[in-house]
């Protein structure tokens, strides 16, 4: 229904209509009208039609042909497309015989250089036959067919476990070929062995010319082991008695250039100072120092590395114990380094360390006991800490150098040669702890000055520390200890004879400012020993300050300090009953103050024989005088104030105390 009504309501919206309905047309008349157009249309349609008849007909003709052209096209393609399939299936079969074709001749390629390789290395040519009969030894050519013979006959011995018969034709000639290269071998390596029993052989002329042919001792020992082990034998023996009678001599020797006197059991640092004691004049050119390293100590530095001493040409001069012990020494490792390093490659021992440390045992081993023993024989009856404990680190270096060298061969030794030293350097070491625990003060003079006691520890310490920086060693670090503790309570005790407390300061400043500059002089400024005494010096600094200004402005002082005291308290009004006693003080350090400065300067500077530390406790004295003039400043009334001398005056005055070196 609704459907119908929007028709209607289309209808009626249509032009036509809607101008059929404005013009009042009789419908009938219209629908007539209408019949007879669309007939007069039809008609006219057909003349045209009628009247193209003709091209129609032969449009469908070319039509027709197109399609029988288009037909046997189609047929000529399905023709293409059934050969194209064919042409396909024969690619196919031709690329599964070209495959098979390359995989036939690949083989027969590879069968054919395995076949090739088999027979080169079966054959025995000519020219390898007349270049190992013929050729001498040295000769490039021989060692070039030295190593095809090789390769060959391991060829052969892999073969003939295979069973392959091919080697019944070559075996005889090829046994022969390596009994004639054996000898001529053998002959030439032991020849070059017994070069280094000719006197005054240099060892690594022979060991170089082995070492171009070491291939000899390759193909002697992969071949016949019996008489590789002869010329490893044979080497050993000789390198043994050779080093062992070179080092022998060398030790004899060298031994002779030590200084005539050594330190003895009375050259203790708690000994006192004698005629015949360590430091005199008389032997010093007879012995080396025992507590002052001196020069001494080169032996680790520029001397560690320097050509080693030749006894002979050094007659007239002497050493202490270390500078021949480093030089002994040096040349072990100069000749142990290169002779390890030789037999590890010579004898083909580098990838096995247990085999080549045998081997340099054996060559190596009672030249290290004879030096252990003599090592031995001088520690036993050494009191020179100094030479023990310059060698202990020598010890220490020699080793770095020989790990450097990538010869861990003498480590043994090395550990040996520790357990010698170390144990004889503690004894002697807790002999001198013993011998300043022991020491009575009362035997020495009655100086102020510096100890020669702590000036011996103090020489010592300095050196042992610096040193022991380097490679620290704790046995040493404790026993540096003990014998700092020893020596404290020493110069406590040494001061203790003097009856006035301002002397009894000097001698401690003078002798912990010795101690300290020797220190840092040999050791780092932060180290723990100078940081020790560095602190009980300036407290014995602080404290000789106070005594040597309190005769001279003791009341000025003990004023600050009770007026100070009891504004802590609270008791100001109490200070004001002072005020007379202050006038009396300003009065009085007006009048003397400038002697009282002559007098400081002239009595510090002869207390001290270090001018620097005179001068340094001098103006320590003067900055201290200078915070209680400033305290005493604030404690009076305006009125006394006016009397007091100017503080810019006195800062002047002091100027001319002020001294630099």
């Amino acid at each position: 229904m609704d459907e119908t009504k929007s028709n209607v309501q289309q209808t009626l919206e249509d032009e036509v209509v809607q101008d059929i309905f404005r013009t009042g047309t009789d419908l009938r008349q219209y629908s007539r009208q209408i019949e007879k157009e669309l007939k007069e249309v039809e008609n006219k349609s057909i003349r045209d039609y009628i009247k193209e008849g003709q091209n129609i007909a032969n449009l469908h003709n070319q039509i027709s042909a197109c399609d029988q052209i288009l037909e046997r096209m189609e047929n000529m393609l399905l023709g293409f497309q059934n050969d194209l399939g064919s042409i396909s299936s024969e690619i196919l079969s031709l690329q599964r015989k070209s495959i098979s074709m390359s995989q036939e001749l690949t083989n027969r390629q590879a069968i054919r250089g395995q076949l090739s390789q088999f027979v080169d290395d079966m054959v025995v040519s000519e020219n390898l036959i007349t270049g190992i009969m013929e050729s001498a030894v040295t000769d490039k050519e021989f060692l070039h067919n030295l190593q095809i013979l090789n390769h060959k006959l391991s060829f052969v011995k892999e073969q003939s476990f295979k069973e392959s018969r091919a080697c019944l034709d070559v075996k005889d000639i090829l046994e022969k070929l390596k009994i004639k290269a054996m000898s001529k071998i053998r002959a030439y390596l032991l020849e070059q062995v017994y070069k280094f029993r000719k006197p005054m052989t240099n060892y690594q002329v022979p060991q170089n010319v082995m070492l171009k042919n070491k291939f000899f001792y390759e193909f002697i020992l992969s071949n016949e082991r019996n008489v590789a082990q002869e010329i490893y034998n044979e080497y050993v023996d000789t390198m043994s008695k050779i080093y062992f009678s070179y080092f022998k001599s060398y030790s004899g020797r060298i031994m002779k250039l030590k200084f005539e006197e050594g330190a003895t059991k009375d050259d203790l640092m708690g000994i006192e100072d004698t005629a015949r004691g360590i430091f005199h004049k008389a032997t010093l050119k007879h012995k080396a120092t025992v507590f002052s390293i001196g020069n001494r100590g080169d032996v680790l530095a520029q001397q560690l590395e320097a050509p080693i001493i030749v006894p002979h040409a050094q007659l007239k001069n002497r050493y202490p114990f270390e500078a021949l012990f480093r030089s002994e020494q040096y040349a072990l490792v100069d000749n142990a380094c290169r002779e390890y390093l030789f037999i590890a490659e010579f004898f083909m021992l580098k990838g096995t360390q247990m085999q080549a440390q045998e081997m340099f045992n054996q060559i190596m081993g009672k030249t290290l006991s004879h030096l252990m023993k003599n090592l031995e024989s001088f520690v036993s009856e050494c009191y020179d800490m100094i030479a023990l404990f310059l060698c202990f680190h020598l010890i220490l270096r020699y080793q770095l150098m020989c790990h450097k060298r990538c010869v861990p061969a003498l480590d043994k030794y090395w550990e040996d040669l520790q357990s010698i030293i170390l144990p004889r350097f503690e004894y002697v070491f807790r002999l001198n702890i013993t011998s300043i625990r022991e020491c009575d003060p009362t035997k020495f003079n009655k100086e102020m000055g510096p100890h020669y006691i702590t000036r011996r520890y103090a020489e010592f310490s300095g050196a042992v520390v610096g040193i022991n920086e380097n490679f620290p060693n704790e046995l040493v670090t404790r026993l540096l200890a003990e014998l700092q503790e020893e020596v404290d309570l020493f110069i406590v005790r040494m001061a203790g004879i003097f009856n006035e407390r301002k002397e009894q300061l000097i001698f401690l400043i003078n002798n912990y400012d010795m101690i300290l500059t020797i220190i840092t002089e040999r050791t780092r400024d932060n180290s723990k020993e100078a940081e020790n005494f560095r602190t009980k010096l300036n407290a014995k600094s602080t404290e000789y300050v106070e005594e040597i200004l309190s005769p001279h402005f003791g009341e000025l002082m003990q004023f600050v300090k009770e007026c100070e005291h009891l504004i802590e308290e609270g008791q100001q009004e109490q200070i004001k009953s002072n005020e007379k006693k202050a006038v009396a003080i300003v009065q009085h350090f007006t009048a003397n103050w400038k002697k009282s400065l002559e007098e400081l300067n002239r009595e510090v500077m002869i207390s001290f024989p270090n001018l620097m530390t005179g001068s340094r406790l001098l103006q320590l004295a003067l900055t201290q005088l200078v915070q209680y003039y400033h305290r005493f400043h604030k404690l009076l009334n305006p009125n006394t104030r006016t009397q007091l001398v100017n503080i810019h005056h006195i800062m002047v005055e002091m100027k001319k105390y002020k001294t630099i070196y």
